[in-house]
Protein backbone atom coordinates (compact mmCIF):
# COMPACT_ATOMS: atom_id res chain seq x y z
CA UNK A 1 0.00 0.00 0.00
CA UNK A 2 1.05 3.63 -0.74
CA UNK A 3 2.63 5.77 2.02
CA UNK A 4 -0.40 7.75 1.98
CA UNK A 5 -3.71 7.19 0.57
CA UNK A 6 -4.76 10.21 -0.56
CA UNK A 7 -1.84 10.36 -2.11
CA UNK A 8 -1.70 7.92 -5.44
CA UNK A 9 2.00 6.56 -5.84
CA UNK A 10 3.07 6.15 -9.51
CA UNK A 11 6.14 3.95 -10.27
CA UNK A 12 7.75 4.96 -13.55
CA UNK A 13 10.15 2.69 -15.00
CA UNK A 14 11.80 3.43 -18.29
CA UNK A 15 15.53 3.72 -19.38
CA UNK A 16 15.25 7.12 -20.69
CA UNK A 17 16.08 9.71 -18.28
CA UNK A 18 14.57 11.84 -19.89
CA UNK A 19 11.23 10.30 -20.25
CA UNK A 20 11.09 9.77 -16.52
CA UNK A 21 12.02 13.02 -16.25
CA UNK A 22 8.91 14.25 -18.46
CA UNK A 23 6.45 11.70 -17.39
CA UNK A 24 7.87 12.87 -13.33
CA UNK A 25 6.75 16.66 -14.70
CA UNK A 26 2.98 15.67 -15.89
CA UNK A 27 2.31 13.14 -13.42
CA UNK A 28 3.56 15.98 -10.50
CA UNK A 29 1.49 18.36 -11.93
CA UNK A 30 -1.32 16.52 -11.26
CA UNK A 31 -0.12 16.21 -6.94
CA UNK A 32 0.69 12.21 -7.43
CA UNK A 33 3.33 10.75 -6.09
CA UNK A 34 5.90 9.85 -8.44
CA UNK A 35 8.96 7.07 -8.39
CA UNK A 36 11.54 6.35 -10.88
CA UNK A 37 12.92 3.04 -12.25
CA UNK A 38 15.50 3.17 -14.48
CA UNK A 39 15.70 -0.95 -15.07
CA UNK A 40 13.08 -4.02 -15.29
CA UNK A 41 15.07 -5.16 -12.72
CA UNK A 42 15.10 -1.56 -10.35
CA UNK A 43 11.03 -1.89 -10.91
CA UNK A 44 10.63 -5.40 -9.95
CA UNK A 45 12.49 -4.52 -6.69
CA UNK A 46 9.86 -1.47 -6.05
CA UNK A 47 7.07 -3.43 -6.63
CA UNK A 48 8.13 -6.11 -4.25
CA UNK A 49 9.50 -3.02 -1.62
CA UNK A 50 6.84 -0.83 -1.63
CA UNK A 51 3.35 -1.62 -4.12
CA UNK A 52 2.38 1.71 -5.87
CA UNK A 53 -0.66 2.46 -7.02
CA UNK A 54 0.44 2.07 -10.77
CA UNK A 55 3.08 1.32 -12.71
CA UNK A 56 4.08 3.30 -16.14
CA UNK A 57 6.65 0.33 -17.75
CA UNK A 58 8.30 1.24 -20.56
CA UNK A 59 8.75 -2.25 -23.33
CA UNK A 60 12.35 -1.41 -24.78
CA UNK A 61 14.78 -1.55 -22.31
CA UNK A 62 18.38 -2.76 -21.79
CA UNK A 63 18.30 -5.56 -19.80
CA UNK A 64 14.66 -6.85 -18.53
CA UNK A 65 12.16 -6.13 -21.20
CA UNK A 66 9.71 -4.53 -20.61
CA UNK A 67 7.28 -7.33 -21.08
CA UNK A 68 9.61 -9.87 -18.70
CA UNK A 69 9.50 -7.09 -16.32
CA UNK A 70 5.52 -7.11 -16.53
CA UNK A 71 5.60 -10.67 -15.96
CA UNK A 72 7.93 -10.51 -12.47
CA UNK A 73 5.55 -7.67 -11.11
CA UNK A 74 2.27 -9.33 -11.99
CA UNK A 75 4.15 -12.82 -10.42
CA UNK A 76 4.95 -10.86 -7.74
CA UNK A 77 1.53 -8.93 -6.77
CA UNK A 78 -1.00 -9.97 -9.07
CA UNK A 79 -3.38 -7.00 -8.59
CA UNK A 80 -0.74 -4.39 -9.59
CA UNK A 81 -2.02 -2.15 -12.37
CA UNK A 82 0.82 -1.60 -15.13
CA UNK A 83 0.14 0.66 -18.22
CA UNK A 84 3.20 -0.83 -20.82
CA UNK A 85 4.60 2.35 -22.99
CA UNK A 86 5.62 1.19 -26.12
CA UNK A 87 7.05 3.29 -29.45
CA UNK A 88 5.67 -0.39 -31.90
CA UNK A 89 1.78 -0.47 -31.49
CA UNK A 90 2.29 -3.77 -33.28
CA UNK A 91 -1.02 -6.62 -32.71
CA UNK A 92 1.98 -8.53 -31.07
CA UNK A 93 3.04 -6.21 -28.97
CA UNK A 94 -0.33 -5.56 -27.56
CA UNK A 95 -2.16 -8.82 -27.20
CA UNK A 96 1.30 -9.86 -25.50
CA UNK A 97 0.45 -6.67 -23.28
CA UNK A 98 -3.02 -7.76 -22.24
CA UNK A 99 -2.19 -11.49 -22.28
CA UNK A 100 0.33 -11.02 -19.28
CA UNK A 101 -1.75 -8.95 -17.19
CA UNK A 102 -1.17 -4.84 -18.66
CA UNK A 103 -4.27 -3.07 -17.73
CA UNK A 104 -3.82 -0.93 -20.74
CA UNK A 105 -0.65 0.60 -23.01
CA UNK A 106 0.11 3.50 -24.63
CA UNK A 107 2.46 3.90 -27.76
CA UNK A 108 5.07 6.53 -28.40
CA UNK A 109 5.25 9.24 -28.88
CA UNK A 110 2.47 9.89 -26.38
CA UNK A 111 0.30 13.02 -25.52
CA UNK A 112 0.32 13.69 -21.76
CA UNK A 113 -3.39 14.42 -21.53
CA UNK A 114 -4.20 10.58 -22.72
CA UNK A 115 -1.62 9.49 -20.05
CA UNK A 116 -3.29 11.11 -17.29
CA UNK A 117 -6.33 10.09 -18.20
CA UNK A 118 -5.01 6.22 -18.54
CA UNK A 119 -3.21 6.72 -14.98
CA UNK A 120 -6.74 7.95 -13.59
CA UNK A 121 -8.33 5.95 -15.13
CA UNK A 122 -6.41 3.02 -13.33
CA UNK A 123 -6.50 4.60 -10.42
CA UNK A 124 -10.27 4.35 -10.50
CA UNK A 125 -9.86 0.74 -11.46
CA UNK A 126 -7.81 -0.19 -8.69
CA UNK A 127 -10.60 1.61 -5.73
CA UNK A 128 -12.37 -1.13 -7.30
CA UNK A 129 -10.58 -3.94 -7.23
CA UNK A 130 -9.85 -3.29 -4.01
CA UNK A 131 -13.19 -2.83 -2.64
CA UNK A 132 -14.77 -5.98 -4.45
CA UNK A 133 -11.19 -8.15 -4.07
CA UNK A 134 -10.85 -8.63 -7.42
CA UNK A 135 -7.79 -10.32 -9.41
CA UNK A 136 -6.78 -9.07 -13.06
CA UNK A 137 -6.09 -12.10 -15.25
CA UNK A 138 -2.75 -13.60 -16.06
CA UNK A 139 -1.95 -14.99 -19.29
CA UNK A 140 0.79 -17.09 -20.07
CA UNK A 141 1.26 -18.87 -23.76
CA UNK A 142 3.74 -19.16 -26.75
CA UNK A 143 4.62 -16.13 -28.95
CA UNK A 144 2.70 -15.96 -32.34
CA UNK A 145 2.70 -14.24 -35.65
CA UNK A 146 -0.87 -12.86 -35.34
CA UNK A 147 -0.73 -12.03 -39.15
CA UNK A 148 -3.26 -9.27 -38.03
CA UNK A 149 -1.95 -5.57 -38.81
CA UNK A 150 -3.01 -2.51 -38.00
CA UNK A 151 -2.19 -0.01 -35.36
CA UNK A 152 -5.45 2.25 -35.01
CA UNK A 153 -7.23 3.12 -31.96
CA UNK A 154 -10.50 0.78 -33.48
CA UNK A 155 -7.34 -2.41 -33.90
CA UNK A 156 -5.75 -1.56 -30.68
CA UNK A 157 -9.35 -2.62 -28.59
CA UNK A 158 -9.86 -5.42 -30.86
CA UNK A 159 -5.88 -6.63 -29.32
CA UNK A 160 -6.91 -5.70 -26.39
CA UNK A 161 -10.15 -8.48 -26.62
CA UNK A 162 -8.04 -11.09 -27.73
CA UNK A 163 -5.79 -10.73 -24.77
CA UNK A 164 -8.23 -11.07 -22.35
CA UNK A 165 -10.53 -13.55 -23.70
CA UNK A 166 -7.60 -15.94 -24.89
CA UNK A 167 -7.10 -16.89 -21.05
CA UNK A 168 -10.98 -18.97 -20.67
CA UNK A 169 -12.57 -20.87 -22.74
CA UNK A 170 -15.81 -17.80 -23.08
CA UNK A 171 -17.59 -18.44 -25.98
CA UNK A 172 -17.28 -15.28 -28.63
CA UNK A 173 -19.08 -14.29 -31.69
CA UNK A 174 -17.25 -12.28 -33.96
CA UNK A 175 -19.23 -9.92 -36.21
CA UNK A 176 -18.07 -7.33 -38.81
CA UNK A 177 -18.50 -7.06 -42.74
CA UNK A 178 -17.20 -9.45 -45.41
CA UNK A 179 -13.23 -9.36 -46.04
CA UNK A 180 -12.30 -7.67 -42.38
CA UNK A 181 -10.51 -10.68 -41.11
CA UNK A 182 -12.95 -13.39 -38.74
CA UNK A 183 -10.76 -16.25 -38.75
CA UNK A 184 -7.34 -14.23 -38.12
CA UNK A 185 -8.89 -12.87 -34.59
CA UNK A 186 -10.41 -16.53 -34.90
CA UNK A 187 -7.13 -18.08 -34.80
CA UNK A 188 -5.30 -15.32 -32.48
CA UNK A 189 -7.57 -16.26 -30.04
CA UNK A 190 -6.98 -19.89 -30.44
CA UNK A 191 -3.33 -19.54 -30.62
CA UNK A 192 -3.05 -17.56 -27.36
CA UNK A 193 -5.00 -19.92 -25.17
CA UNK A 194 -4.51 -23.07 -23.09
CA UNK A 195 -5.89 -25.02 -26.41
CA UNK A 196 -3.18 -23.54 -29.19
CA UNK A 197 -1.33 -26.76 -29.63
CA UNK A 198 -4.84 -28.38 -30.22
CA UNK A 199 -6.54 -28.31 -33.58
CA UNK A 200 -8.33 -25.10 -34.83
CA UNK A 201 -11.17 -26.22 -37.44
CA UNK A 202 -12.35 -23.51 -39.45
CA UNK A 203 -16.02 -24.38 -41.29
CA UNK A 204 -17.66 -21.93 -43.08
CA UNK A 205 -21.45 -22.72 -43.02
CA UNK A 206 -22.55 -20.59 -45.85
CA UNK A 207 -20.29 -22.82 -48.37
CA UNK A 208 -21.70 -26.77 -47.11
CA UNK A 209 -24.85 -27.70 -48.83
CA UNK A 210 -27.85 -27.64 -46.62
CA UNK A 211 -27.68 -31.75 -46.25
CA UNK A 212 -24.18 -32.03 -46.37
CA UNK A 213 -24.01 -29.73 -42.82
CA UNK A 214 -24.90 -32.27 -40.11
CA UNK A 215 -22.45 -35.09 -41.90
CA UNK A 216 -19.41 -32.41 -41.60
CA UNK A 217 -20.26 -30.57 -38.26
CA UNK A 218 -20.69 -33.89 -36.26
CA UNK A 219 -19.71 -37.08 -38.94
CA UNK A 220 -21.50 -40.21 -40.09
CA UNK A 221 -22.03 -43.98 -40.10
CA UNK A 222 -21.51 -46.24 -42.95
CA UNK A 223 -24.27 -46.65 -44.51
CA UNK A 224 -26.05 -43.62 -42.64
CA UNK A 225 -27.22 -41.93 -45.99
CA UNK A 226 -26.54 -42.60 -49.73
CA UNK A 227 -23.27 -42.34 -50.40
CA UNK A 228 -22.32 -43.14 -47.20
CA UNK A 229 -19.64 -45.94 -47.93
CA UNK A 230 -17.26 -45.53 -45.04
CA UNK A 231 -17.54 -43.93 -41.29
CA UNK A 232 -16.25 -40.39 -41.24
CA UNK A 233 -15.49 -38.17 -37.97
CA UNK A 234 -17.05 -34.37 -37.89
CA UNK A 235 -15.55 -31.26 -37.60
CA UNK A 236 -16.16 -31.47 -33.45
CA UNK A 237 -14.42 -34.53 -32.80
CA UNK A 238 -11.47 -34.10 -35.47
CA UNK A 239 -11.00 -30.84 -33.00
CA UNK A 240 -11.87 -32.51 -29.53
CA UNK A 241 -9.39 -30.34 -27.24
CA UNK A 242 -9.02 -27.64 -29.54
CA UNK A 243 -10.89 -24.61 -30.65
CA UNK A 244 -13.93 -24.69 -34.16
CA UNK A 245 -14.66 -21.69 -36.10
CA UNK A 246 -18.11 -21.06 -37.42
CA UNK A 247 -18.28 -18.73 -39.66
CA UNK A 248 -21.01 -17.33 -41.54
CA UNK A 249 -23.39 -19.04 -38.65
CA UNK A 250 -26.37 -16.76 -39.31
CA UNK A 251 -26.98 -19.22 -42.50
CA UNK A 252 -27.16 -22.42 -40.38
CA UNK A 253 -30.16 -24.69 -40.56
CA UNK A 254 -32.43 -24.58 -37.51
CA UNK A 255 -31.88 -28.35 -37.30
CA UNK A 256 -28.44 -28.02 -37.12
CA UNK A 257 -28.81 -24.79 -34.51
CA UNK A 258 -30.48 -27.58 -32.09
CA UNK A 259 -27.62 -29.62 -32.72
CA UNK A 260 -24.45 -26.67 -32.13
CA UNK A 261 -26.85 -25.50 -29.06
CA UNK A 262 -26.75 -29.28 -27.32
CA UNK A 263 -22.94 -28.95 -28.25
CA UNK A 264 -22.41 -25.92 -26.42
CA UNK A 265 -24.77 -27.17 -23.30
CA UNK A 266 -23.69 -30.43 -22.99
CA UNK A 267 -20.47 -31.01 -24.50
CA UNK A 268 -22.08 -34.17 -26.44
CA UNK A 269 -22.47 -35.23 -30.26
CA UNK A 270 -23.88 -37.41 -32.39
CA UNK A 271 -23.13 -39.14 -35.71
CA UNK A 272 -25.26 -38.94 -38.34
CA UNK A 273 -27.31 -42.13 -38.48
CA UNK A 274 -26.03 -43.25 -34.63
CA UNK A 275 -27.84 -43.73 -32.14
CA UNK A 276 -24.30 -43.06 -29.95
CA UNK A 277 -23.39 -39.74 -27.71
CA UNK A 278 -20.01 -38.94 -27.80
CA UNK A 279 -18.51 -35.96 -25.58
CA UNK A 280 -16.49 -33.68 -26.77
CA UNK A 281 -14.11 -31.01 -25.57
CA UNK A 282 -14.41 -28.09 -27.54
CA UNK A 283 -14.38 -24.33 -27.75
CA UNK A 284 -16.67 -22.93 -30.24
CA UNK A 285 -15.89 -19.53 -32.04
CA UNK A 286 -18.31 -18.27 -33.98
CA UNK A 287 -18.95 -15.45 -36.76
CA UNK A 288 -21.69 -13.55 -39.06
CA UNK A 289 -21.39 -10.63 -41.26
CA UNK A 290 -25.54 -11.03 -40.95
CA UNK A 291 -27.69 -9.33 -37.83
CA UNK A 292 -28.38 -11.94 -35.52
CA UNK A 293 -30.67 -9.87 -33.54
CA UNK A 294 -33.11 -9.50 -36.62
CA UNK A 295 -32.93 -12.84 -37.21
CA UNK A 296 -34.10 -13.38 -33.72
CA UNK A 297 -36.74 -11.49 -34.37
CA UNK A 298 -37.94 -13.38 -37.80
CA UNK A 299 -37.66 -16.58 -36.09
CA UNK A 300 -34.82 -17.19 -38.46
CA UNK A 301 -32.22 -18.02 -35.53
CA UNK A 302 -32.81 -19.69 -32.53
CA UNK A 303 -32.80 -17.05 -29.28
CA UNK A 304 -31.12 -19.66 -26.79
CA UNK A 305 -28.25 -20.60 -29.44
CA UNK A 306 -28.07 -16.44 -30.18
CA UNK A 307 -27.06 -15.90 -26.35
CA UNK A 308 -24.98 -19.49 -25.93
CA UNK A 309 -22.68 -17.63 -28.57
CA UNK A 310 -22.67 -14.01 -27.99
CA UNK A 311 -21.26 -14.42 -24.48
CA UNK A 312 -18.47 -12.22 -25.47
CA UNK A 313 -19.08 -10.28 -28.66
CA UNK A 314 -15.70 -8.31 -30.73
CA UNK A 315 -16.64 -6.17 -33.56
CA UNK A 316 -13.93 -5.82 -36.28
CA UNK A 317 -14.03 -2.54 -37.82
CA UNK A 318 -14.44 -2.23 -42.05
CA UNK A 319 -10.98 -0.80 -43.10
CA UNK A 320 -12.83 2.67 -44.19
CA UNK A 321 -13.39 3.23 -40.30
CA UNK A 322 -9.61 2.75 -39.64
CA UNK A 323 -8.02 4.84 -42.97
CA UNK A 324 -4.67 5.40 -41.14
CA UNK A 325 -3.58 1.54 -40.89
CA UNK A 326 -3.81 1.55 -44.81
CA UNK A 327 -0.08 1.78 -45.38
CA UNK A 328 0.86 -0.78 -43.03
CA UNK A 329 -1.15 -3.40 -44.05
CA UNK A 330 -0.03 -2.10 -48.22
CA UNK A 331 3.77 -2.48 -46.82
CA UNK A 332 2.75 -6.19 -44.77
CA UNK A 333 1.12 -7.58 -48.23
CA UNK A 334 4.40 -6.63 -50.63
CA UNK A 335 6.09 -7.85 -48.35
CA UNK A 336 5.05 -11.36 -48.62
CA UNK A 337 4.88 -11.05 -52.31
CA UNK A 338 8.48 -9.94 -51.74
CA UNK A 339 8.94 -13.44 -50.00
CA UNK A 340 7.51 -15.47 -52.59
CA UNK A 341 9.52 -13.83 -55.34
CA UNK A 342 6.00 -13.53 -57.02
CA UNK A 343 6.40 -9.90 -58.13
CA UNK A 344 9.20 -7.07 -58.86
CA UNK A 345 7.05 -4.42 -56.63
CA UNK A 346 7.98 -4.04 -53.50
CA UNK A 347 7.04 -0.45 -52.45
CA UNK A 348 4.23 1.56 -53.11
CA UNK A 349 4.49 5.92 -54.25
CA UNK A 350 3.45 8.14 -51.99
CA UNK A 351 1.03 9.17 -54.52
CA UNK A 352 -0.55 5.65 -55.00
CA UNK A 353 -0.54 5.68 -51.52
CA UNK A 354 -2.46 8.56 -51.22
CA UNK A 355 -5.16 6.95 -53.83
CA UNK A 356 -5.39 3.66 -51.56
CA UNK A 357 -6.15 5.47 -48.47
CA UNK A 358 -8.97 7.67 -49.94
CA UNK A 359 -10.92 4.64 -51.56
CA UNK A 360 -14.00 3.22 -49.71
CA UNK A 361 -13.06 -0.35 -49.12
CA UNK A 362 -16.09 -1.93 -49.71
CA UNK A 363 -14.71 -5.52 -49.27
CA UNK A 364 -12.45 -4.55 -46.64
CA UNK A 365 -8.57 -6.01 -46.17
CA UNK A 366 -9.60 -8.90 -48.64
CA UNK A 367 -10.56 -6.31 -51.04
CA UNK A 368 -7.15 -4.30 -50.43
CA UNK A 369 -4.65 -7.63 -50.56
CA UNK A 370 -6.11 -8.78 -54.08
CA UNK A 371 -5.46 -5.06 -55.19
CA UNK A 372 -2.00 -5.12 -53.91
CA UNK A 373 -1.43 -8.14 -55.28
CA UNK A 374 -3.01 -6.93 -58.91
CA UNK A 375 -1.35 -3.77 -59.10
CA UNK A 376 2.35 -5.21 -58.01
CA UNK A 377 1.76 -7.99 -61.10
CA UNK A 378 1.10 -5.07 -63.38
CA UNK A 379 3.92 -2.97 -61.84
CA UNK A 380 6.99 -2.64 -64.16
CA UNK A 381 9.55 -1.33 -61.81
CA UNK A 382 10.31 -2.09 -58.05
CA UNK A 383 7.06 0.05 -56.72
CA UNK A 384 3.83 0.57 -57.53
CA UNK A 385 2.56 4.00 -58.99
CA UNK A 386 -0.76 5.34 -59.64
CA UNK A 387 -1.33 3.95 -63.49
CA UNK A 388 -0.95 0.83 -61.61
CA UNK A 389 -4.09 0.87 -60.02
CA UNK A 390 -7.69 0.17 -61.33
CA UNK A 391 -8.91 3.16 -63.12
CA UNK A 392 -12.22 2.89 -60.22
CA UNK A 393 -10.02 3.16 -57.36
CA UNK A 394 -7.66 6.08 -59.28
CA UNK A 395 -11.10 7.95 -59.82
CA UNK A 396 -12.59 7.20 -56.09
CA UNK A 397 -14.26 9.67 -54.16
CA UNK A 398 -14.52 8.35 -51.21
CA UNK A 399 -11.97 10.73 -49.44
CA UNK A 400 -11.17 9.96 -45.65
CA UNK A 401 -12.55 12.52 -43.16
CA UNK A 402 -9.71 15.45 -41.92
CA UNK A 403 -9.16 13.19 -38.62
CA UNK A 404 -8.25 10.27 -40.86
CA UNK A 405 -6.15 12.29 -43.20
CA UNK A 406 -4.19 13.87 -40.33
CA UNK A 407 -4.03 10.17 -39.01
CA UNK A 408 -2.09 9.52 -42.43
CA UNK A 409 0.20 12.02 -42.44
CA UNK A 410 2.06 10.22 -38.90
CA UNK A 411 1.37 6.63 -40.44
CA UNK A 412 3.08 7.76 -43.67
CA UNK A 413 6.15 9.58 -41.32
CA UNK A 414 6.65 6.14 -39.47
CA UNK A 415 6.55 3.87 -42.66
CA UNK A 416 8.94 6.08 -44.89
CA UNK A 417 11.14 8.05 -43.02
CA UNK A 418 13.50 5.24 -42.53
CA UNK A 419 13.42 4.19 -45.92
CA UNK A 420 13.91 6.74 -48.01
CA UNK A 421 13.23 10.54 -46.49
CA UNK A 422 12.70 12.16 -49.95
CA UNK A 423 9.18 9.53 -50.02
CA UNK A 424 8.39 10.73 -47.15
CA UNK A 425 8.22 14.61 -47.86
CA UNK A 426 6.84 13.49 -51.11
CA UNK A 427 3.80 11.35 -49.77
CA UNK A 428 2.81 14.50 -47.07
CA UNK A 429 2.84 16.97 -50.13
CA UNK A 430 0.83 14.71 -51.52
CA UNK A 431 -1.73 14.04 -48.65
CA UNK A 432 -1.82 17.54 -47.65
CA UNK A 433 -2.48 19.05 -50.97
CA UNK A 434 -5.42 16.58 -51.02
CA UNK A 435 -6.79 17.83 -47.94
CA UNK A 436 -6.46 21.65 -49.52
CA UNK A 437 -7.91 20.70 -52.26
CA UNK A 438 -10.70 18.53 -50.51
CA UNK A 439 -11.74 21.89 -47.63
CA UNK A 440 -11.20 24.30 -50.78
CA UNK A 441 -13.97 21.78 -52.46
CA UNK A 442 -16.44 22.24 -49.53
CA UNK A 443 -15.59 25.87 -48.69
CA UNK A 444 -17.32 26.84 -52.42
CA UNK A 445 -19.93 24.47 -52.56
CA UNK A 446 -21.29 25.64 -49.12
CA UNK A 447 -21.94 28.96 -50.29
CA UNK A 448 -23.62 27.69 -53.74
CA UNK A 449 -25.72 25.98 -51.72
CA UNK A 450 -26.36 28.22 -49.56
CA UNK A 451 -27.64 30.66 -52.51
CA UNK A 452 -29.73 27.80 -53.91
CA UNK A 453 -32.27 27.72 -51.25
CA UNK A 454 -34.51 30.13 -52.04
CA UNK A 455 -36.81 31.95 -49.46
CA UNK A 456 -40.22 30.82 -49.02
CA UNK A 457 -42.92 33.54 -49.13
CA UNK A 458 -44.99 33.59 -46.57
CA UNK A 459 -49.09 33.28 -47.16
CA UNK A 460 -50.66 36.38 -46.11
Amino acid sequence: MPETASVPQILVVDDDTEVRYSLNRVLSSRHYKVVEAASGEEGVAAVKRQPPDVVLLDNRMTGMTGLETLQHIRSANPKQLVILMTAYGTAQTAIEAMKYGAFDYVVKPFDPAKVIALVESALSTQADIRSAGGVLPVINSEEHKEGIVGTSGPMQQVFKVIGQVATSDVTVMITGESGTGKELVARSIHRHSHRGNKPFVAVNCSAIPENLIESELFGHERGAFTGATAQRLGKFEVCDGGTIFLDEIGDMTATTQTKILRVLQEGEIQRVGSSETLKVNVRVIAATNKNLEELVKEKEFREDLYYRLNVVRLRLPPLRERVEDVPQIVDFFLQNLAKGKKTKARKVSPEALAILCRHNWPGNVRELENMVYRSAVIAQGDAILPKDLPEEVRQSTAAGTPAGLEALFDQLYAQLKVTNPDDMLGAVKAALESREAAAAEQAESEPLAAKSKKPVAKKK
